[in-house]
């Protein structure tokens, strides 16, 4: 500490003052405390020079601060206007993210393709924000800039900047890809010897039809253009790869040449792929016979041969599964058996089939509670077309899971003549067919493992439409305002690669938190700026602040964070241990 010395006329005034590094790292001063002018001084301390008396006045400051320097004491001034459209507060939440961002390497492979490329913009500074926005604050690209102001340390991106780092990160998808799961595998368990694929949709506010934007079956049933995206997730729920086509793609072909790739890019020779029936083609299951690859795809009971159906639909001949010995061989009669001693049972039943030339396992399984589940979601659908019936006027197309399927209209009398008006009747003969399926479920698989087993790794097929879920609303992909496809490609990469960090967060807490839990505990871990001496924590401490802090080895909790603290904790997110 020093003292500053302002002179006026008649007068001479002493101040206390300091030098501190501002947030952005730039050397300033502030004033410590005011000591008054000479005359001042020497009504408080008679005989004194007010000068010499300054300077020692500092230097037994700066002794106890020295001495005491775990402790830090901030004075403010309740008649002073904060400075106008300066920022205070700051997240921090981000240095978790940033953290795992470092881990994977994404600051190394940026700068290799900057190397290569030659341009003069920071892309890991890009491609960082736009990762760690989408997840904070999902937003349109020019509003991630915005957005990322909050964040403790300050960026330097020009908007132009943006929009060129995504033509860069289009041309680079597969590499980025490759590298992310490589990566991936030092950090965390990367199970890829059962991987799931499914497709899914994302629409754009748009009218007419363009490139990738095409028209095609919304899963949100929207009248927009809309992309396809194929997504692989291992078996730790952990997404691997993924590829984007036009939204009007048939889903089958799209998921043989991004197996090709994850094979050949991330060296995976022997994998399960998990699909639903809607992607089990017989051509896709064939390709996973080959090497030492397999399938598990579901199995519509519906759509079965009708001898295979009458096999499904027989009561007798079923298993118990997770027995042992003996009681492995015993048969059940379903019709026998009483669904609340069985509630918690689950049945099997299986067999080899020959399906266009593929030999195939098909296992069946029924349980009670599966069954009464079926049994109140159609209760609900019949009360629902009970009610249509009053208002025919509401009945449309049926669908496969519409009420209106129960629905049946009479244009004729008892007596066989024409009515004069058509009636709507509950149609018993469809609940009576439907209902035959309730409690079972259907599988084909080429892999010889338990029946236990495949259904296992099969009802797992969950996780990667909440995978799905998450890019839609948490990290809000869609809809989406960009016009070029290779920015269109460029923004899911970022949506890929910042679920991909996400998903990684997850395993490292133990996946004991939801996901909107954490994600809004991320958003509200704020600090307010003390003025160069340190960084206040605004937010609540709880379980989830606690275990984010034990998990990353470092704490942003305590009643202040000094400025050194804090660049350390900066210095160590960006360490790649």
């Amino acid at each position: 500490m020093r003292i500053k010395k302002n002179k006026s006329k008649h007068s001479t005034s002493y101040s206390v003052i300091e030098s501190y590094r501002d947030r952005n790292g730039r050397s300033t001063t502030r004033v410590v405390e005011s000591l008054g002018n000479e005359e001042e001084i020497r009504k408080k301390h008679p005989g004194v020079d007010p000068n010499e008396w300054a300077h020692a006045y500092a230097q037994k400051l700066t002794e106890e601060k020295k001495k005491n320097a775990s402790q830090i004491i901030a004075k403010y001034n309740p008649t002073k206007q904060i400075p106008l459209h300066k920022r205070h507060s700051y997240n921090i939440g981000y240095l978790f993210l940033q953290k795992i961002y470092h881990e994977l390497k994404f600051d190394k492979l940026c700068q290799q393709i900057q190397k290569e490329n030659h341009f003069t913009f920071d892309l890991n500074e890009i491609l960082s924000r736009l990762l760690y926005m989408r997840i904070l604050h999902p937003t349109s690209k020019r509003g991630t800039l915005e957005q990322a102001k909050e964040l403790l340390e300050p960026h330097s991106i020009e908007p132009q900047h943006i929009y060129r780092a995504l033509d860069v990160l289009e041309k680079n998808i597969d590499r980025i890809q490759e590298t992310a799961y490589k990566n991936s595998v030092s950090i965390v368990d990367r199970q890829t010897e059962v991987l799931y694929y499914d497709c899914t949709n994302f629409f754009f506010e748009i009218e007419e039809a363009d490139g990738l934007k095409q028209y095609g079956m919304s899963k949100e049933n929207r009248p927009n253009p809309i992309v396809q995206m194929g997504l692989f997730m291992d078996g730790n729920g952990l997404p691997l790869a993924y590829n984007l086509n036009p939204g009007n793609t048939n889903e089958q072909p799209t998921l043989k040449p991004l197996q090709k790739r994850i094979m050949k890019d991330f060296d995976l020779s022997k994998m399960i792929v998990i699909t639903d029936a809607g992607l089990s083609s017989a051509d896709n299951r064939k390709y996973n016979t080959l090497g030492q690859r397999g399938f598990v795809t579901t199995q519509s009971i519906k759509m079965l041969p009708k001898h295979l159906k009458a096999f499904a639909l027989d009561k007798t001949g079923w298993k118990l599964t997770h027995t042992t010995g003996k009681n492995r061989l015993k048969e059940y009669d379903l019709s026998t058996l009483d669904p609340k001693k069985y509630a918690e049972n689950t049945f099997y039943k299986e067999r080899w089939i020959n399906e266009k030339g593929l030999e195939q396992r098909l296992i069946i399984t029924f349980s009670f509670k599966y069954q009464s589940y079926h049994q109140k979601i159609r209760e609900g659908q019949i009360e629902r077309a009970l009610k249509k019936i009053d208002n025919p006027s509401q009945l449309k197309k049926k669908r496969a899971n519409d009420p209106n399927r129960f629905i049946e209209s009479v244009s004729f009398t008892k007596n066989g003549e024409v009515a004069k008006k058509t009636h709507y009747t509950l149609n018993s003969e469809q609940i009576e067919k439907e209902a035959q399926y309730d409690g079972l479920y259907g599988v084909c698989t080429n892999v010889h493992s338990t029946p236990e087993e495949i259904v296992a790794i099969n009802q797992r097929r969950w996780e990667i439409e909440e995978t799905f879920r998450i890019m839609k609303s948490e990290m809000k992909s869609r809809p989406v305002y960009l016009q070029k496809d290779e920015r269109i490609q460029a923004h899911f990469l970022t949506c890929f690669l910042s679920l991909l960090i996400f998903r990684i967060l997850e395993k490292k807490l133990g996946e004991t938190f939801t996901c909107p839990e954490i994600i809004e505990t991320l958003k509200k871990m704020r600090v307010y700026d003390a003025k160069g001496h340190g960084y206040i924590p605004t937010y609540m401490r709880t379980h989830l602040t606690d275990h984010l802090h034990e998990t990353f080895g470092f704490r942003t909790d305590t009643e202040i964070v000094s400025n050194k603290i804090i660049k350390k904790i900066i210095k160590d997110t960006k360490i790649a241990k």
